[in-house]
């Protein structure tokens, strides 16, 4: 019987750490086995389409009528934007073009951030702009991801209530730029733009 009794008690201190193991997954203090446990640095919280509309209207200085007919396009086709950039830039043009750009990237969760852009471009295309530039990001977790380059979707380009808009992705990330009065010159050439912390003369 002591014998017996002596195999039990090993058996149950073997098996104690198991035990307390699974306890603790079940109070969550440990994730239980095979769960993954790389969750997003982030989850920010999203803008609202009246958010947005207003933002397009006073920053573009357009109607409201305009700016929800584009922005209502982009919230059917993508949801709700995680950070949108407001901004300004020029373009120029004689088959091969450049792009320059500077703005700030706005997040719910996080101060405002400088950003700076620019690109190549080639295609039928001539002539120079200066415009200002509404993005909405999409996915965009943490203001970082901003920094890299975005091609251009091909076909992507539509004119919506006077405004200009394209897709550009990359790693996940969407952005669209609504543009004011500039919509036609969108489908005529290719390229991409690169987002900086500082400006870069060099559009490559």
């Amino acid at each position: 019987m002591d014998r017996r009794k002596l195999i039990v008690t090993g058996l149950v201190a073997l098996g104690a750490p198991t035990l307390v193991r699974a306890q603790q997954a079940s109070d969550g203090a440990l994730p239980p086995p095979g769960v993954q446990t790389n969750y997003p640095a982030s989850n920010p919280p999203a803008y609202e389409q009246d958010e947005i509309v207003k933002g397009v209207s006073d920053f573009l200085g357009v109607t409201a009528e305009s700016a929800g007919a584009a922005v209502e396009r982009l919230f059917s086709n993508n949801g709700k934007p995680t950070a949108y950039i407001a901004g300004e830039e020029g373009s120029g043009a004689f088959v091969l073009g450049a792009r320059y750009g500077r703005g700030l990237l706005y997040m719910k969760d996080r101060p405002p951030m400088e950003v700076f852009w620019q690109g190549p471009s080639a295609g039928w295309d001539f002539g120079g702009n200066a415009s200002r530039v509404f993005t909405l990001c999409y996915d965009l977790q943490v203001p970082e991801t901003i920094f890299q380059r975005f091609p251009g979707v091909e076909g992507s380009a539509y004119l919506v209530g006077g405004l200009g808009v394209n897709y550009q992705r990359a790693n996940g990330v969407t952005l669209a730029p609504i543009r004011a009065g500039v919509g036609l010159r969108l489908g005529a050439n290719v390229g991409y733009l690169g987002y900086t912390r500082k400006r870069n003369v060099w559009p490559f």
